[in-house]
Formats: structure tokens, C-alpha cells, sequence
């Protein structure tokens, strides 16, 4: 179906090359992040966005020159000739992939000709990190008395977070921080994302002369641990129902044969914890205790309050017999470099991103995944997806 408005796209790119244009000079980007994103054939939509993303591992080597040169710029623009970088990562310290995440930046950033010292008071303890392909070196850091991070007794002129600060702010965090620490998971809310997305979208839309349901899921939030009181159990599932009742409508306006689905996500939260999908109101009623602390918990054991209740968005792509996503990272959220989340263990609808899911770059995926009109519209909803993020902070 996206097809048929592909056309729109195309003859409507000048006026939409002046809107985005218009809000890069309005928005202040953020430095970094990543997207998921849902290809279905009749709609296209990103499905989360992450302010702190942990898998630059994930794309080509043949990406790093190109990052590098939008690290250079942004940091150029925004604060001049700086030279010093501290990386301040999460504590995984058993997770070889992540360590990889973290060696991958560290090249990008050295590439852009700046230092870089890694670590966190967490990692004190630490002299090495083992990876897949290479150990990481960990710098030891210090506090001073103005809760600055100091690298034998030296402030570093930037601190890059990789860390989503889910429990809270950790001490050294009050020099300057890229991206800000106002977007870690203890404040920021998935649900605010999506708020400042539907703005963009609308706008978009009357460019294209579409239907904004087309490029972006339904949603709403489920507030004050509604899960744990039947009261607003009950009400909770009279909303869900209505919400797929409305998704329904759409796929009988565009003739589309599937039923719908809805996730609930934690309104705060990464990693792909704390989600299901339902099929209708009356399951949210009856949810096992398993469900119902999978739901909840949150990363490092936090416990979720609200809740993302969001359309479910199935996935039209494939490759030797996996479905896939597409994942678009960017540095400075104009560019997008990607790769393609696949997993052999989940159908078109669920979540995938789970252990079994694997990491695939642009040459190992089929062509048609690949086409010009398919990465128009991953890169479309991708850009306003950025731009939203900008906002969140604005």
C-alpha cells in the first residue's frame, strides 16, 4: 500500500527537503541515538528510539569515516576546538557485546582526531574489559569536590554518555555531558517521544497528502501501576479494546487482512525489558503472575509504573527465512547508517529483540530489503523520529 503513495513522496520532495531543513535550524539534535523500525507494506513506523544506543558494533567498519566526520561536526558546532572525550559507559562488564559497542565508539571518536578515556567509578576496579575481538582498556576516574569526572586529576573537556541512567544520576556527571543526562530512563518517558513524533508526523502527512496512521503506531499510557489494582484493570482493558477496535477500522478502510495486536511496553525503559503483546482488553485481565512481573520489571531491577500501550506494527521483511527490522543509528540525527535486527525464533509481530536475536549488515539481507522505495520510507520516519528526540529536550 505504501506504494501507492511512494509517488507523493517523490513529487513532494522539494516542499519536504524546506520542512526538514526548517527544523534542523529550530531543533537542537541530539548527539547521538538509534531506531527500530517496522516495514509492513501498507505502513512504516518507528517503534522505539533510544537516546544512548549500545550496538555501533553492529554496523560496517565501511561506516566508521562517515561517523566519525558527523561526531567532528556536531562537536565543532556546538563547542567548539575541544580535545579531551571521556566515554562513560554502563557497568556490563561481562557483556562482550557491548564491550565491542564501546571499542567501536572509542574508534569513531579517535577517527574524528580527538582522545578518548573510558570509564566510570563503577569499573574502578577494572584495568581491562574483555571483548569478542579485542580487550577495552578502562581508565581510573575521580570525583572532585565539584562532582566532576577527572582522569589522573585532569577534567576531560566532554563526557560522551553510554550509559541510560535508569536508576538515577551517578556522581561526575556535572561537567558537560553529551548526550544530557535530563534523557536518561529516570526522566525521560517513552510515551513523550511519541507525543512530540505525532506532531512531526501530522505535518508530514499533509505534505504527502497521506493518512499520518500510515507512518507512525496508535497509542496511548496506562498511568500510576494501573496493573496492580482491578479497578483500573478493568477500565485498562475497555481502552485496549477500543484502541484495537480503531487499529481494526484502518485495516478494513485499507483492506488489510490481519489481526491486530497491541504491545505494552515500560513507559521507561531499554533493552527490550517489560514488554507483551495482547490480542484483545480481556487478556490484560487476566495475566499470569509470570506476565505481570515480566511487565514490570525494569532494568537493574527497577520497577515499572506506566505503561506504553502501543499498536503492534508486524514486520514484511525477511531474509533466508528470519523476519527482520531495520535499525538506522546516526550520529547527529541527520545521516542514518543502518543494520537489520533478525530473529528466526519470532513471527512477524513479536518482539525481536531478544538473545536470539542476531545483528545483519546491508550486504547479508535480501535486495528487495534494500530497494529505493522500502529505504525512502525507513529513512522518512527514521529523520522525523530524530528530530523528535531533539524535541524531547527542547
Amino acid at each position: 500500500m505504501l506504494d501507492s503513495f511512494y509517488e507523493n513522496l517523490q513529487k513532494n520532495r522539494d516542499e519536504l527537503n524546506e520542512w526538514f531543513l526548517k527544523n534542523y535550524a529550530e531543533v537542537e539534535m541530539p548527539f547521538y541515538g538509534s531506531v527500530d523500525v517496522r516495514f509492513s507494506n501498507w505502513k512504516v513506523s518507528v517503534v522505539d528510539a533510544n537516546y544512548f544506543p549500545a550496538g555501533f558494533n553492529n554496523l560496517s567498519a565501511g561506516s566508521i569515516p562517515d561517523l566519525s566526520e558527523s561526531l567532528k561536526k556536531f562537536l565543532l558546532d556546538k563547542f567548539g576546538e575541544i580535545k579531551h572525550l571521556h566515554l562513560f559507559p554502563e557497568s556490563h562488564n561481562r557483556n562482550l557485546g557491548y564491550v565491542e559497542n564501546l571499542l567501536r565508539l572509542k574508534e569513531i571518536i579517535e577517527n574524528a582526531g580527538y582522545k578518548v578515556t573510558i570509564g566510570s567509578l563503577e569499573l574502578n576496579r577494572y584495568a581491562l574489559l574483555e571483548g569478542i575481538n579485542d580487550d577495552l582498556r578502562i581508565d581510573k576516574v575521580s570525583i572532585n569536590s565539584n562532582d566532576e569526572l577527572e582522569i589522573e586529576g585532569k577534567t576531560p573537556d566532554l563526557i560522551i554518555l553510554n550509559n541510560d541512567l535508569t536508576a538515577g544520576v551517578v556522581p561526575g556527571l556535572s561537567g558537560l555531558v553529551e548526550p544530557s543526562v535530563e534523557m536518561g530512563w529516570h526522566k525521560r518517558k517513552k510515551s513523550e517521544h511519541y507525543f512530540q513524533l505525532k506532531l512531526l508526523v501530522e505535518e508530514v502527512s499533509k505534505i504527502l497528502d497521506l493518512d499520518p496512521w500510515l507512518l507512525m503506531p496508535m497509542w496511548f499510557v496506562s498511568e500510576n501501576k494501573c496493573l496492580e489494582y482491578e479497578e483500573c484493570t478493568n477500565k485498562l482493558a475497555i481502552e485496549i479494546d477500543e484502541l484495537i477496535e480503531k487499529i481494526r477500522n484502518k485495516y478494513e478502510k485499507y483492506g488489510i487482512d490481519s489481526e491486530p495486536q497491541i504491545f505494552i511496553k515500560n513507559d521507561k525503559g531499554t533493552y527490550g525489558l517489560g514488554i507483551i503483546s495482547i490480542k484483545s482488553g480481556e487478556e490484560i485481565k487476566n495475566l499470569s503472575k509470570r506476565k505481570i512481573k515480566r511487565l514490570t520489571y525494569g532494568k537493574g531491577g527497577t520497577s515499572a509504573e506506566n505503561f506504553l500501550i502501543q499498536e503492534g506494527v508486524p514486520t514484511a521483511l525477511s531474509s533466508n527465512s528470519s523476519i527482520l527490522e531495520p535499525v538506522g543509528y546516526s550520529i547527529g540525527g541527520r545521516e542514518l547508517v543502518w543494520f537489520f535486527r533478525s530473529n528466526s525464533k519470532k513471527n512477524e509481530f513479536e518482539n525481536l529483540n531478544t538473545p536470539s536475536s542476531k545483528f545483519l549488515l546491508p550486504d547479508e539481507v535480501n535486495k528487495e530489503i534494500l530497494e529505493k522505495r522500502k529505504l525512502d520510507w525507513y529513512d522518512l520516519v527514521s529523520k522525523l523520529s530524530f528530530i523528535a528526540m531533539g524535541k524531547e529536550l527542547n
